[in-house]
């Protein structure tokens, strides 16, 4: 599990984030939908509002919008997810 310790607002809809593994990268948000409880995001000002949620957790905004630490961490190193969970290797799919 990643754990954020460090995040800054470069730009509007931007995030500079640094985790406990001294991984640190920018991601821009610009792309993602900012519809239903992420139309908050148009306002700049609540927009810089996010904070580190409890134990590094998760990014969150007030209201409903919130992260997941771990999905940052693939986001920020274009890891698959089977980097940070292994057992995803061993789960085969039969139709």
């Amino acid at each position: 599990m990643k754990h954020i310790t460090d995040i800054k607002i470069p730009s509007h809809l931007h995030l500079h984030l640094r985790f406990d593994d001294g991984v640190e990268g920018e991601l821009d948000l610009s792309s993602e939908p900012r519809t239903g409880v992420f139309e908050s995001w148009n306002d700049p000002c609540y927009f810089k509002r996010v904070e580190i949620g409890e134990r590094g957790r998760s990014l969150v905004w007030p209201g409903e919008v919130d992260l997941c630490a771990d999905s940052l961490w693939l986001q920020v190193t274009e890891s698959p997810p089977e980097s940070l969970f292994p057992g995803l290797r061993s789960i085969s799919l039969h139709a």
